[in-house]
């Protein structure tokens, strides 16, 4: 029985005791029904006495008590019930529990699927590092999280727009510029511009691409060609990093262009036009204070020059210009303290911080090997970086690693824990289930066992109850990741459903043992089996991990 199938029941139920009891109630639009955190408290749990026993005119127990009444002789249901204030706690028998593995089988990619965000348009930035450095670990978990955030996000339904914010305007370029420029004349790297192999290579591709002709140029002709072709070659390789990663971008927006289309200054003439904008000491200032924000933002600097905001401001009305219901933007930790003005300049649009800006902030990541701290990177200098990274664990376990933790937490990655082939190492543990269920049905079709035949009644052993509860939690899982932007939410079920299948491997037998003949016990726990396959590869799918069919 599946949780859509028990919401209609208890929906029917109670509009039959509410008949009998002449009670004046209105059905919400859905019953919802969810696993308990104690599994001692049955298969499924309710709410809905404490929801609808007020227009009753009862209090919870008393209604839950009856509805337990018009529910007892339910074909499926063991047993009912009543715990604190009014929730209903529902105990499948063992056939109904383990009817839904056929429907899982069947499903297949889509099982866990759901449509609570059907219909919205989503734009979700993340990455976005500067075009002045290869990507460093913060920007790698955004990568990870952002990438497996919009799949889950997808999976329910959204139409999600994956976008690169180019950051090609500012002071940081002419740092970039200067520092390729005096790496390619073997100078030392201006005081504060960057270092690291990386900008020697990028330098001497510039040489290579333009001769030494370029060092002999005016040095402001120089500097523009360097800066050019510098950030084009460096933003090549973002991309090259990203796309090697499993991470691909819908859209990749140069931040250059918004000035150069007029952009910022439409931006300003709206927020003039909703009474937002002002002018003092020779400057454009956006009142932004009117909406949280703890001061006044400058948007045009008395030298004419716009500052900072003004590119987000014109960002963000881009954004919902072309159409989208939500911009979802992941910033890094250093980028907490602006929170705030941006969902000032969100209301002051008109728009509904929270609603149609939403930003979500990741802490640090650090690695960890032989119990130290791993600093230094071969190409950077001074950072670590996606390459080190998927150099030293690979792209799944890297990937694995980097959402298998909330972003609000600072993040330790243990390089040797990762290269670990053992039960220790969460991914190695997951995809071990998955390529194990391949093997267990290779296995069990040389045997003649086919999940083509099921009965649900014979799945009865303890390890089989709790593997099919387990599988039946995923679409929830799912929505809640969804709802909450918690890719996190969808490994830590792997692991506890990995768990619970190793456990079943080893207590029941999906082929006979030898000189025994094949019994529909098999073919059903083909079926549950199969049925792990689907959860584990789609769960995986949705974290950017591969499920491979054999260690």
């Amino acid at each position: 029985m599946t949780p859509e199938q028990l919401s209609e029941i208890i929906a029917r139920a109670v509009l039959s005791m509410a008949e009998k009891k002449g009670y004046q109630i209105q059905l919400p639009e859905k019953i919802v029904v969810e696993r308990p955190k104690n599994r001692e408290h049955g298969d499924w749990s309710t709410n809905i006495a404490m929801q609808l026993s007020k227009q009753a005119g009862t209090n919870p127990r008393e209604f839950a008590q009856n509805l337990v009444q018009e529910l007892a002789d339910t074909e499926g249901i063991s047993k009912l019930e009543i715990a604190g204030p009014g929730f209903l706690n529902i105990f499948l028998d063992t056939a109904s529990a383990a009817s839904i593995l056929p429907e899982v089988v069947g499903a297949g990619a889509s099982f866990g699927a759901g449509d609570s965000y059907s219909g919205q348009k989503l734009n979700l930035e993340f990455v976005s590092a500067n075009p002045t450095g290869p990507i460093h670990l913060g920007g790698t978990r955004w990568a990870a999280m952002g990438d497996s955030l919009a799949r889950i996000l997808e999976f329910q339904g959204a139409e999600v727009i994956r976008e690169y914010y180019f950051n090609d305007h500012g002071a940081q370029i002419d740092r970039f510029a200067r520092s390729l420029y005096s790496s390619a004349k073997s100078l030392p790297a201006p005081e504060d511009g960057y270092g690291g192999q990386y900008i020697q290579d990028i330098a001497q591709r510039v040489i290579e691409s333009h001769g030494e002709a370029v060092l002999e140029l005016p040095e402001d002709q120089a500097l523009e060609t360097f800066r050019a072709e510098g950030v084009e070659l460096m933003f090549t390789d973002i991309k090259t990093s990203l796309a090697s990663f499993g991470v691909e971008f819908d859209v990749y927006f140069h931040e250059n262009s918004l000035h150069e289309s007029n952009a910022v200054n439409r931006a300003i003439e709206r927020l003039r036009a909703n009474g937002h904008i002002f002018e003092k000491d020779g400057a454009v200032w956006l009142r932004s204070t009117e909406f949280g924000d703890d001061n006044d933002r400058v948007v045009i600097k008395s030298d004419g020059e716009p500052a900072y905001i003004a590119g987000d401001l014109a960002y963000y009305l881009d954004k919902r210009e072309r159409g989208f219901d939500k911009a979802i933007i992941m910033l890094g930790a250093d980028h907490h303290g602006y929170v705030q003005r941006m969902m000032a300049m969100c209301a002051a649009f008109g728009d509904k911080p929270g609603e149609n800006l939403e930003i979500l902030i990741g802490q640090m990541v650090n690695l960890v090997k032989d119990g130290k701290p791993v600093r230094m990177s071969k190409r950077a200098g001074t950072v670590v970086t996606l390459e080190d990274l998927v150099d030293a664990v690979g792209n799944d376990a890297a990937r694995y690693a980097l959402t298998r933790s909330s972003a609000n937490s600072n993040l330790d990655i243990d390089l040797d824990l990762l290269a670990k082939q053992t039960n220790d190492n969460p991914v190695f543990y997951v995809q071990y289930a998955h390529a194990r269920t391949i093997q267990v049905r290779n296995n069990a079709e040389s045997f003649g066992i086919s999940d083509e035949r099921f009965d649900p009644a014979l799945l009865d052993h303890p390890t089989e109850n709790s593997l099919i509860a387990k599988i039946a939690e995923f679409p929830a899982v799912v929505k809640i990741a969804a709802e909450n932007r918690e890719p996190h939410r969808i490994a830590r079920y792997l692991e506890e459903l990995a768990g619970n299948y190793h456990r079943w491997y080893d207590a029941c037998r999906v082929t006979p043992l030898a000189g025994k003949d094949v019994e529909p016990i098999h073919d059903s726990r083909l079926v549950l089996n199969s049925a792990t396959t689907v959860v584990l590869s789609n769960g995986l799918r949705l974290l950017g991990v591969s499920a491979p069919e054999r260690m």
